[in-house]
């Protein structure tokens, strides 16, 4: 704080050194000379305003400067930038008295200390208490204090502050109407619990039967690519149940985000190298891997049929599990493939096998509104049969395939149908583009003769 006190001096001095080496310099030597000259002569007065300056500090030291909390730095600065313990011996030095421990104090009573003294609240100290203020306001204190229990009378001075400052209140939305699902007593922010769909608790769609019969009379070809690259063609039955219904589990796990052609081509290549549970255990990760390069996934692929060899050998005497239940214990299988695995493997449906193509046509056809195909499964097996839970899958997998990957076959069969119309209505509702196509393929005439 005492540097304050020669500011003025020191400004004094400052400027008296930038006037003097304004003076023009002396005139008529060489370039040379007149820069070393140069240097000399501002050299020599710069010498001269410190040496003024130094000679008058010493006559500031018998004035005492106003005890207040500073930081013994030449210029304003923000207040809190100096440690607690600092702050202290710091205040110790200014005369203040060690009684104060000021870095056990709150903010309260840090700004009572300073008041009770009556010292003048200008430059810095001003500063420091408008700080106070709008840190009692803000219900803050300064890091380098630490946070004391306060008193009630402090209490009541920041609940006074706090409620001096009103924070703007946000302009509510109108409410929403709750939905007929929610129920009363939940929150807002919080949605209700999903309550599982029991099987036959749901009313079917009107005419469901009709289209079912419909899909069912164009699948009766067997000519979809599932009808040959599916999990019930391509396991080799001459080779003893138990190795059936393992062949019938791998292409399952094969067929995820993989084409059933390039299913057929890998099963067949691991028909080729001996698809037993017992071989493919003993067959090393890598070789496994290569067999099965081809299908999507396979690193994932390689290391769930390594366990479930595994697995199959120690729990279940080397056969697969018995149940969809305990199928979707073993890796990589979900209820989907367990559901399609106990039909095709048992010949029991426990459930639907619901892919995410039949997921998107169900939805097409408003028989479900579900987001997931396991909220689709649900549905499904709250309104449909029992009996058609085995086939519904073969079926309309095989029906989805045709439509979107064998367009011309389908239109074809539309026609010829018993019911054309509603046939091509449907496969237009499926996604398919029948005018489109029609004339891609030289149907246009057909098409239109049963519109």
């Amino acid at each position: 704080m005492k540097m304050l006190f020669h500011y003025p001096f020191f400004f004094l001095s400052t400027t008296i050194h930038r006037l003097y080496l304004t003076l023009p310099l002396p005139r008529g030597r060489t370039p040379a000379a007149n820069i070393s000259s140069s240097s000399s002569l501002r050299l020599g007065r710069t010498v001269v305003c410190l040496t003024l300056f130094r000679s008058v500090s010493p006559l500031l030291t018998f004035i005492k400067p106003p005890t207040r909390l500073s930081f013994n730095i030449p210029h304003i600065m923000t207040p809190f930038t100096r440690s607690s313990s600092t702050l202290q011996s710091s205040v110790e030095g200014d005369g203040i008295g060690v009684d104060a421990e000021w870095s056990s104090m709150t903010v309260v009573q840090l700004k009572a200390q300073l008041k009770e003294r009556g010292l003048p609240v200008s430059g810095v100290k001003s500063v420091l208490i408008e700080r106070l203020d709008s840190t009692t306001t803000t219900t803050t204190t300064s890091k380098y204090f630490a946070k004391q229990p306060s008193s009630p009378a402090d209490e009541a001075t920041k609940t006074k502050g706090k409620t001096a400052v009103k924070t703007p209140t946000k302009r509510k939305s109108p409410t929403k109407s709750k939905s007929p699902g929610k129920s009363p007593g939940k929150s807002p922010g919080r949605s209700p619990r999903r309550v599982r769909i029991e099987p036959g608790t749901l009313k079917p769609p009107a005419n469901w039967e009709k289209i079912y019969s419909l899909v069912e009379e164009l699948r009766a070809d067997r000519s979809a690519p599932v009808d040959t690259d599916g999990g019930e063609a391509l396991p080799e039955k001459h080779l003893g149940e138990v190795v059936y219904r393992f062949q019938v589990l791998t292409a399952l796990m094969l067929s995820s985000q993989t084409k059933d052609a390039v299913v057929g081509e890998t099963m067949r290549i691991l028909q080729g190298h001996g698809l037993t549970v017992e071989n493919i255990h003993q067959t090393d990760h890598e070789t496994l891997n290569g067999l099965i390069k081809k299908v999507g996934f396979h690193n994932n692929k390689t290391k769930y049929m390594k366990q479930s060899a595994e697995m199959i050998l120690t729990q279940y005497n080397g056969d697969i599990p018995p149940n969809a239940d305990e199928l979707m214990k073993l890796p990589g299988v979900g209820p989907k493939m367990a559901y399609i695995v106990e039909n095709i493997a048992f010949d029991t449906a426990s459930g639907i096998g619901v892919d995410t193509h039949m997921h998107r046509m169900f939805n097409d056809l408003k028989w479900v509104t579900s987001k997931t195909p396991e909220q689709t499964r649900e549905q499904l097996e709250g309104w449909l049969p029992r009996d058609k839970w085995a086939s519904i899958n073969y079926i309309w997998v095989g029906f989805g395939q045709e439509v979107q990957q064998q367009k011309e076959k389908m239109l074809k069969k539309c026609v010829a149908s018993s019911s054309p119309r509603e046939a091509l209505g449907l496969v237009k509702k499926l996604g398919l583009d029948v005018q489109k196509e029609a004339k891609r393929f030289g149907l246009e005439d057909d098409v239109k003769s049963v519109m």
